[in-house]
């Protein structure tokens, strides 16, 4: 058997911190690359809590000590340097600008550039690009490659301990109108009217601007008399869902497919029947668990369609919808593939 080419490995990030509810998940990324990877350095605007292998080195860029925008632009350019024997290929994490900012340097050091999310100028600077929705600006691009959206397995599971509350719903992401949370609630109006029995828990924090989006979000609740059913509750270290996804019959996400939330699948490797939108999973999975985008009344006549199926069929789908991620979007079958092409 042909041994593995082991790469050294740059990654730039915004954060590194498994206890965030929005970017926690990134740690495992990190964990799982240094399986295949020689060296893994992680270089991240603030840096938290984690607990990584002895061939992770992370370095901040100093945010979360309140530094200045021109001081984590020269400890960007210093840390690259330094770094540079340490390091064969680049990986930039959702954070384009850093790919304009280094791109240069980087080409004359002889470095390869990948990117996960990228404006048209890091488009061109970039020598791959990695995405997972084929409807994301930049799928249509000849450098572009498809990946798995690589969820944690092993932490992303059924807990037989955690009891499924019946009829029971789950909103789980930043509070935001381009998550349009504002449409489960027309849903779930709907189903009120139509004597429909569920409870349903929104799960997430707003970005500073947003708060009057939720608050609108509270008022539309009331107006409706679902307080009884609905509860608005703070985001969580990602860590932490596994088990808030287990004690709920269905995850409904309700952003456009160009997202591609990775909570989607979080919510199906724990077993959680889920309902999207998302046109990425159209014959990849079962049509009940696809509702037409921005349409409450389907959203409303599918969600009721899965709170009516028995209990043993609920358990069943919910086994499915794992082994599809289990075998398509597992972390380390985006670590394998990612690692197999920064080595080439």
């Amino acid at each position: 058997m042909q041994k593995e080419k082991k790469v050294k490995i740059l990654i730039i990030t915004q954060k590194v911190d498994q206890n965030d509810d929005v970017l926690g998940f990134f740690h495992g990324w990190i964990a799982e690359f240094a399986k295949h990877a020689e060296q893994v350095t992680v270089i991240a605007l603030g840096v938290g809590g984690y607990n990584l292998p002895k061939n992770v080195r992370v370095f901040s860029l100093g945010k979360e000590r309140g530094v200045s925008r021109l001081e984590y632009t020269l400890n960007f350019y210093r840390l690259i340097w330094r770094e540079r024997k340490n390091y064969d290929v680049v990986f930039v994490h959702m954070n384009q600008e850093y790919v304009l900012f280094g791109g240069l340097l980087w080409k004359l050091l002889g470095k390869k550039i990948t990117m996960c999310f990228l404006t048209r100028i890091a488009m061109a600077i970039s020598d791959k690009i990695f995405c997972t929705s084929k409807y994301s600006f930049t799928a249509n691009s000849k450098k572009t490659t498809l990946m798995p959206v690589g969820i944690d397995t092993d932490l992303f599971k059924k807990e037989n301990n955690v009891v499924k509350k019946p009829n029971s719903i789950l909103f789980l992401a930043r509070i935001a109108p381009a998550k349009k949370p504002h449409l489960i609630i027309e849903a779930l109006h709907i189903l009120q009217n139509e004597d429909v029995l569920f409870t349903a828990d929104f799960y997430g924090n707003p970005l500073p601007q947003d708060f009057p989006y939720l608050n609108s979000l509270k008022e539309k609740v009331k107006e409706h008399f679902l307080n009884e059913r609905i509860a608005f509750e703070r985001g969580i270290p990602n860590t932490q869902t596994p088990s808030v996804y287990g004690a709920h019959t269905v995850f409904i996400n309700t952003s456009p497919s160009g997202m591609y939330d990775k909570t989607i699948f979080e919510a199906m490797a724990c077993e959680s029947l889920i309902l999207t939108s998302n046109l990425n999973l159209k014959g990849q999975i079962d049509d009940r668990f696809l509702f037409t985008e921005d349409d409450a009344n389907d959203l409303a006549q599918k969600l009721k369609a899965l709170l009516n199926l028995d209990a043993d069929t609920q358990t069943k789908y919910g086994k499915e919808l794992r082994a599809y991620v289990t075998e398509r979007h597992s972390l380390s079958v985006l670590g394998k593939k990612l690692t197999d092409i920064l080595s080439k």
